[in-house]
This record gives C-alpha cells, structure tokens and sequence, in this order.
C-alpha cells in the first residue's frame, strides 16, 4: 500500500507540473454580460420585435444586424431601461432591465442613432454635463475629456457650440459622450453613421481596443462594420432572428450558391424579371443598375448569359459571398432596401 501510495503521489505532482508547464493555453468560458429571453415588444397589432433570445458573452463585440425597420433600435432601447418590453425578461451586467434601471445605467454607455447633444451647451460642456450626471468629479473628468476630445479630433472645436460643427464632428461627440464615464457595457446604435472613412476606421479601431475589459453591443446594417468589428453576429428582420454566427460561418450559408454581378446596357429590370424565372436562381437583385444573382450549385451560368442578348451584355464577373449576400439569401432582398 506505501508503494501505490506514492505512485499516486508521483503522478499527480507529474500531472500538475505538466500543467503548469504546458504550452497551450486552459479556457475558462466567460459569462454572459446581456442575456435575452423571449422578448417581444408590441405596439398595438405591430410587433417591433417578436419571442428574441439571445446571449452575448463578456469582453466580445456582439452585432445586430438588419435593415432598417428590423426592430433593432427597439431592441437597444429595451436593454438600455428606455422601453419596457411587452413579454419576455433581459438582463445587463447581471440585473433585470424592468427592475433594475438605475443600476444598469450606471454601467453602460449609449450611442443612438440620433445626434441628439445640447445645442446650448459647447463641444466640452456636453461632455462634462455627461460626466456630472454619472456623479465624477473635476479630477477624473478632466483629463478623460481631454483624451476623448484629442481621440475624435475635436481639441480645437472643443468651445463651440454642436450646431457649428458638422454631422460628422458632432457625432463623434456622441460617441465621446458614451465613453467619459467608462462604461462596462457599450450600446452603438448605428454608430459611424454620416462619418468619412478615415473616422469610421479611426473609431472601428477604438472599439476594438475596448474588448476584452469591455462588451459592446453593436446594431448595424453597415457589411463592411459588421464583418470588420462583430466575435458574434445575429441577422434580424421584422423584429425576428433568422441566423447567428460568426461572420465566417455566416458566409458559409451561402458557399451552396455562385455570386455574380452583371452589367447590361439596358433593359435591367427587364432581364432581373427573366433570371427570377428560371429554376436554377436561388436569388436575385437590381442594386445601382447592375444585376445580382445567385445560381445554385447546379445552376449553369451558360444557361443564364443565354438569355441576355449579346448587344446588352456589358460585363460578368464572380465573387466571393458577403454577409449582405446571406440576407439577400434568406429573405430574398437586399439589406439595404
């Protein structure tokens, strides 16, 4: 019995060392920050969003995505205590939105959709109202300012007042605005709507240094933001999930089809009519004046490029499916319309 004993002695003091000294990394699964569940808010017979559940993890950028209508902002409104949900519970940072409203201020930060700052109040006088609401004082909002205004370009516009400003400058306000308090939790309702593409990756790039430490809940109808920015994706229309994943499996729904842009000197919409009859179409679309089709994996391009007359064809060409291509497939139109 002392031999076995200390053969099992042996083996354990082997197996933690080995543990300690292994390589590879142990993962702990991390809680849920938002959890949803089953919740529909309903005004009148409308029914902004319908039986939604869904859970986003700590220290990861969630996104809704969805076209406009899709319920998203109802959703926001719901998790940040603005809206009481009609049916179903949801919690933030561990408390319940209906009953723990105050609580759940105090830990997140909002971006609406809308640039909705004090036009009486100047570019640095906004940012401090904010942080007086979230009880700081001179010598924590101070310096946090600075930083947020020198982040977003504004140092130098920090004295006027937002109607002098452009949309642009002044929502990047908004954004700094939602960060001088440090939130935990992060709401972007659509938030680099109306920005240049140097402020949009600016501020894409910010987010990013924010996971980990922070969540963000992110509603878009922006490909390109989604793709770039989301661990974790949901696709919502008329207040309805229809897919969730990454972005990558997200695209993986749609490998059954081939993607391809076509361009005709005219007849455009006549032609769109003539590919949404044949059989091997899984989907089709007019954007901007050129066609956009999905074949199946049978389909045969020759069959299609034989119903366009040779004088109308101005070009063809493939593509790799996009995200926007996965709602075009699951709902037969773009996520734009």
């Amino acid at each position: 019995m002392p031999q076995y004993g200390s053969s099992v002695i042996l083996f354990l003091e082997y197996t933690v060392r080995a543990i300690h000294e292994s390589p590879l990394p142990v993962y702990f699964p991390m809680p849920n920050e938002i959890e949803i569940s089953h919740i529909t808010k309903g005004y009148g017979k409308l029914l902004a969003v319908k039986d939604l559940s869904l859970a986003v993890p700590r220290g990861t950028v969630f996104g809704l995505l969805g076209p406009n209508g899709a319920g998203k902002t109802t959703l926001v409104s719901i998790l940040t205590t603005l809206l009481k949900p009609t049916s179903g519970t949801a919690r933030v940072g561990g408390h319940d939105v209906v009953r723990d409203g105050a609580k759940i201020r105090s830990l997140i930060g909002v971006v609406p959709q809308d640039n909705n700052l004090d036009r009486y109040l100047t570019a640095r006088e906004n940012l401090i109202l904010h942080a007086k609401m979230h009880r700081m004082g001179p010598s924590a909002y101070n310096p946090r300012i600075d930083e947020l205004l020198s982040l977003m370009n504004l140092t130098d516009r920090q004295k006027d007042f937002p109607p002098k400003l452009s949309g642009g400058m002044q929502r990047r306000l908004v954004v700094a605005r939602a960060l001088v308090h440090d939130p935990r939790i992060l709401f972007l309702d659509e938030p680099t709507t109306g920005l240049d593409p140097q402020a949009k990756r600016l501020i894409w790039d910010y987010f990013l240094s924010l996971k980990r430490d922070r969540t963000l809940f992110l509603t878009t109808h922006n490909m390109e933001e989604a793709d770039f920015l989301c661990d974790q994706i949901t696709i919502i229309d008329n207040g309805s999930p229809i897919a969730s994943g990454t972005s990558a499996q997200l695209k993986d729904m749609a490998e059954s089809s081939w993607f391809y842009e076509i361009g005709v000197h005219r007849g455009a919409e006549e032609y769109l009519r003539i590919f949404q009859r044949l059989p091997f179409i899984d989907c089709s679309s007019l954007q901007d004046g050129q066609i956009e089709v999905c074949l199946k994996k049978d389909g045969s391009l020759g069959a299609l490029v034989e119903q366009i007359h040779p004088r109308d064809l101005k070009r063809i060409s493939s593509r790799q499916p996009s995200l926007e291509d996965v709602f075009l497939k699951l709902t037969g139109r773009r996520l734009r319309q």
